[in-house]
């Protein structure tokens, strides 16, 4: 039974309750967001015993419907998650409980001061971005030995801006090695037709590379272009969850000529999907929207046979509930014996930064990470944050907000 209702009473079956930052209502625990928290833990029990958790991404602290939303879409995912498991007999119970809240909240008096100072920082940061409503820029490296991934630290050579033109911006760089030939793959977003479309660079003789020229063009957004090979054919996997569907690209002219090959899933709200091949098997790691929610912080999992599919959802998803280990920002790293993940930190907001994250243990029963271990800042690269991180060769690409 699912019970939350702020005064549970007790009866014979199992029951399922929910706490909001250690308040037994969604209202105490909303009030505790908005009013100073810089992370709410929800937090499902069974009988009394703490067995899952989540911290969904809260996008907007400034105004309560958004606010309210990513919470409730949080908790949705939470009793999913918690009923999966319940199912699948795979409930351990927690190790560390959040703290409770020392004392009553008062909502009418912290909120007004709260959407003050929110409003005002809301406004320097327009005036900042010259105008524009989200600017990224994408830059590269060669580098010999060790990269982000193997020192955990933005260190090293610097980074080479990839220019823009002030009218555009680019992301989600993906680097793809073809004939000895290296090609930067990368979200374009010009401003005046106000989606992302794909683009690909070419490494130039001097180490630069040229400017993006359009690839890939939808009606809807395209961004996140993973760029793989698999049985002679060259594929390329671009978030289209504007559109409800992961659609998996063929080259028909390498680099320059992309056909559909066929629709892999959909219906569904899928985020960066990032392909792995382990144990004999792809695997697809992403995020996926739930209900009014935010894209950022509901990890799922799905494998199959072959890249083409059919891609069947794991047992446990959603798998994780996590704003700072759930989204890919980056392919799948492999650096000696270990499995690394690039994935964002949206805990203060989205593009917030990085962390790497260790795949320990993954079948058709186990997905296991090791907790995000933030990359550090350095001297290679003076932007805040950093929100994706590829490597081929020699080559290191890296992207933040401007």
């Amino acid at each position: 039974m699912i019970n939350l209702a702020p005064s549970a009473p007790k009866i014979s079956k199992p029951t399922l309750t929910l706490t909001f930052a250690g308040c037994s209502s969604f209202e105490d625990g909303l009030a505790q967001l908005v009013t100073g928290s810089d992370t709410l833990d929800l937090v499902a029990s069974i009988d009394g015993i703490a067995l899952g958790r989540a911290r969904p991404m809260i996008r907007d602290r400034l105004w309560l419907k958004r606010a309210s939303d990513d919470l409730l879409a949080g908790a949705l995912s939470l009793i999913l998650q918690t009923v999966s498991r319940f199912a699948a007999n795979r409930l351990v119970p927690l190790e560390d409980m959040p703290s409770s809240p020392t004392g009553q909240t008062s909502f009418a008096r912290h909120y007004p001061l709260f959407f003050s100072k929110a409003v005002v920082a809301r406004l320097i940061r327009k005036v900042q971005r010259r105008k524009r409503p989200f600017y990224w820029q994408v830059a590269y490296r060669s580098i010999k030995g060790g990269g982000v991934a193997e020192t955990g630290a933005i260190d090293g050579a610097p980074f080479t801006v990839l220019p823009d033109d002030g009218t555009r911006f680019y992301a989600d760089p993906f680097v793809f090695e073809h004939e000895g030939r290296m090609f930067l793959f990368v979200e374009e977003f010009p401003y005046a037709l106000n989606r992302g479309v794909i683009s690909v660079a070419e490494l130039q003789n001097d180490g630069t590379f040229d400017t993006p020229r359009r690839v890939l063009e939808e009606p809807h957004h395209l961004s996140y272009p993973q760029v793989f090979r698999h049985d002679g054919e060259i594929y390329m996997l671009p978030e289209s969850a504007a559109a409800r569907e992961l659609v998996l690209y063929r080259a028909a002219s390498f680099p320059d000529t992309w056909v559909r090959d066929r629709v892999l899933l959909a219906d569904r709200d899928i985020n960066d999907a990032t392909v792995l091949q382990h144990g004999g098997r792809f695997w697809l790691v992403a995020t996926e929207r739930v209900g009014v929610g935010g894209p950022s912080d509901t990890m799922v999992v799905l494998s199959a046979d072959n890249p083409r599919g059919p891609w069947i959802d794991h047992a446990l998803n959603p798998v994780a509930i996590d704003h700072s280990a759930a989204r890919p920002g980056g392919s799948f790293i492999r650096t000696g014996e270990r499995i690394l993940l690039p994935v964002q930190n949206g805990s203060q907001s989205y593009g917030g930064g990085l962390g790497l994250m260790e795949l320990q243990q993954l079948d058709d029963g186990h997905v296991r990470f090791s907790a995000p271990e933030p990359i550090r800042p350095g001297s290679a690269w003076d932007r805040k944050g950093i929100h994706t991180l590829n490597r081929v060769g020699r080559v290191e690409v890296i992207d933040s907000a401007g």
